[in-house]
């Protein structure tokens, strides 16, 4: 057998590599700088972009209704309004009930609270603080002069806070605008990016979109089931308990639950922080083995079960994006951080399939032959 001669030298072969090395180096290089220029040009487009995304979730929940309705022969137009007037009715009736409920439970949180602090006031007394009433009112005194001090800075919070709030309030209306025409022309999108683009590219355009599209679906509703499930056992563990404000914490756990592993947890504590307030140090403890409890259920068993099929991103994937996420964009990062994430799997599976039709396609052909076509959506 004749020796390969490209071989024949050491040096050559090492230049060969470093070679190889470089190359894929400035092409690693040239993708980190293609991403870094994607979430530049996200975070200065954001408040575009932020709409855009929670118009396509609040889509993704009213499609099948409004589907159901055009397969029966009714407008597009008036189906997209039915759904979108009938969803906007049952969440006022949501916030509606939960407000009652928290005006009906803060007077009885208030008075425990108020129990408590003349309780903890007893402790500071006794030893080993030994704390006099004088002591406790003088530290009094100097939080009052604290705050006093620093009103400038608490004014200028709640400047903020209010400018954030109407925002937000901004960005709801133009992503329900958005969700409307959305549901009322999201038929003729496809159709009308096949023919902007081309066939060509346009067949693989158009099949990532509606794999994405079935990926979010799913997602919603896979997430809705866990969140609900949640939010009904810690619930009914709150009423047994007799901890005030249970329909709010388990409204508040239920939408918790679309914000992955951090919402659950914050949720999960603020129903341990209102036991421990209302109902003492007993009740909490065992709110927080039935919170523990439910999230361990939820993330071991349903989770796996429900999403495994339709995101296949691993837990610790999900746990890395909502970091990076909350660290980039706040909270509505967490929010979008899994869906997105889930999205770009997609795409990434998609080109992974792409590839290797390609590659068996050129394996397959005889010597001296061309590789055809591949086919468009391989499978």
């Amino acid at each position: 057998m004749e020796r390969d001669r490209r071989w024949a030298d050491k040096g050559e072969a090492i230049g060969h590599g470093v070679s190889w090395l470089a190359r894929w180096s400035l092409r690693a290089a040239l993708a980190a700088l293609g991403f870094w220029m994607v979430f530049w040009l996200v975070g200065k487009l954001w408040v575009v972009v932020m709409p855009v995304l929670l118009a396509l979730l609040i889509t993704t929940v009213l499609w099948p209704p409004a589907r159901w309705m055009m397969s029966k022969g009714l407008n597009s137009a008036l189906a997209a309004t039915i759904v979108l007037v009938v969803g906007l009715g049952v969440l006022g009736g949501v916030i509606a009930a939960i407000s009652t409920s928290i005006a009906s439970g803060v007077p009885e949180i208030a008075q425990s609270a108020q129990k408590a602090v003349t309780q903890l006031q007893d402790w500071a007394a006794g030893p080993p603080f030994n704390l006099r009433d004088t002591d406790l009112d003088r530290l009094i005194s100097q939080g009052v002069e604290q705050i006093k001090s620093s009103i400038g800075s608490i004014a200028g919070g709640l400047l903020t806070g209010a400018g954030a709030v109407t925002s937000g309030l901004v960005t709801g209306v133009v992503a329900l605008l958005l969700a409307f025409f959305f549901v009322k022309d999201g038929m003729r999108f496809t159709p009308w990016v096949r023919g902007l683009i081309g066939e060509r590219a346009g067949g693989h355009v158009t099949t990532v979109l509606e794999r994405v599209w079935v990926t979010l679906g799913s997602f919603i509703r896979s997430q809705a089931v866990v969140s609900l499930i949640d939010a009904v056992f810690i619930g009914v563990g709150l009423l047994i308990l007799g901890v005030p404000l249970a329909v709010p914490l388990a409204a508040l756990t239920f939408l918790g639950g679309f914000v992955p592993i951090i919402g659950a947890f914050i949720a999960g504590a603020l129903a341990v922080l209102v036991a421990l307030v209302s109902n003492g140090l007993t009740t909490a403890i065992i709110m927080l083995i039935i919170v523990i409890v439910v999230q361990q259920v939820e993330g071991n068993v349903l989770q796996p079960i429900l999403q495994s099929r339709s995101l296949r991103l691993h837990a610790a994937v999900v746990l890395l994006v909502v970091t990076a996420g909350t660290s980039l964009y706040g909270i509505a990062g967490a929010f979008f951080s899994v869906p997105v994430a889930a999205a770009v799997a997609v795409v990434m599976r998609y080109l992974g399939e792409v590839i290797e039709a390609r590659s068996v396609m050129v394996t397959s052909q005889p010597d001296g032959d061309e590789p055809g076509e591949t086919e468009r959506s391989p499978e």
